[in-house]
């Protein structure tokens, strides 16, 4: 077949669409950052996709704003870069919303309350707060369970604090005798510990955390996903994605059901 400089024009130009496209097809894929191993509220499968509570949170959420997710995993601590640097348009991962996050991270409203609790191995002489005195805890690296015992340990005495990029080598750790208690958000623990065995949550601490979608400052994304959210919480989608994860529906008044607004730092 002859090729001739008209033919050859018109493939590019169809080339040169077709490359349009694909741009523009980009654009429509919200490109999410999510830690692996964090049950009920993400990880990863066998087959390397993601589910989850917050995973069904924000592929309902993209799907309202018109758009399609990619999800890869990422460690907690790299996850705040991750957005930062706009590698990533959103982080899931049970990330507690803090003034401190507020001055270099956008969050939408929150859909989660949540509180940390005090961890140890069953038997433990530990019963406590009280009794972590001069003891070495663990804790999630760059979480609020790693900022509270920091902010902490002078005041109640704590022993050296031990930071993890892995809830599971946190755990095998505390298993092990490596540290005698962690500190950690409650939700995650409780099913963690329905697989892992040997552990129990011996004390609570009321923090009145919340969780939302995480992005960088001032996100041009941040308005379309948070109206989806709202929208979700209205028409009861919120609490169907609550009861799926957690075997009941949310608590009345609590931000998985109630319209709250995008927080400030």
């Amino acid at each position: 077949m002859n090729f001739t400089r008209r033919n050859l024009l018109v493939l590019a130009t169809i080339a040169g669409m077709a490359g349009g496209s694909h741009f523009a097809y980009a654009a429509d894929v919200l490109n999410v950052g999510s830690y692996p191993n964090n049950p009920p509220f993400e990880y990863k499968t066998d087959s390397g996709s993601f589910e989850g509570f917050e995973v069904d949170i924000v592929n309902e959420a993209a799907k309202r704003a018109g758009m399609t997710t990619n999800i890869a995993d990422y460690g907690f601590q790299a996850l705040f870069a991750a957005t930062s640097s706009k590698r990533i348009d959103v982080a899931i991962s049970s990330i507690t919303i803090t003034p401190e996050r507020l001055k270099s991270q956008s969050f939408t409203q929150p859909y989660y309350d949540s509180d940390m609790g005090v961890a140890t191995k069953d038997g433990s002489a530990i019963k406590g707060l009280a009794d972590l005195k001069g003891k070495t805890i663990g804790v999630l690296s760059s979480s609020t369970g790693e900022k509270w015992v920091n902010d902490n340990k002078a005041a109640d005495g704590f022993g050296d604090v031990k930071g993890y990029n892995s809830q599971q080598d946190m755990m095998l750790d505390l298993g092990a005798g490596r540290v005698d208690a962690v500190v950690s958000d409650i939700p995650g623990m409780q099913y963690l510990f329905v697989k892992m065995k040997g552990f129990a949550i011996k004390d609570r601490i009321k923090t009145g955390e919340q969780y939302g979608l995480m992005m960088t400052k001032d996100s041009p994304m941040l308005g379309k996903l948070n109206d989806a959210i709202t929208a979700m919480k209205k028409d009861g989608t919120m609490d169907k994605i609550h009861e799926k994860w957690f075997g009941s529906k949310a608590p009345a008044g609590s931000s998985t059901v109630t319209e709250m607004p995008i927080p400030k730092a």
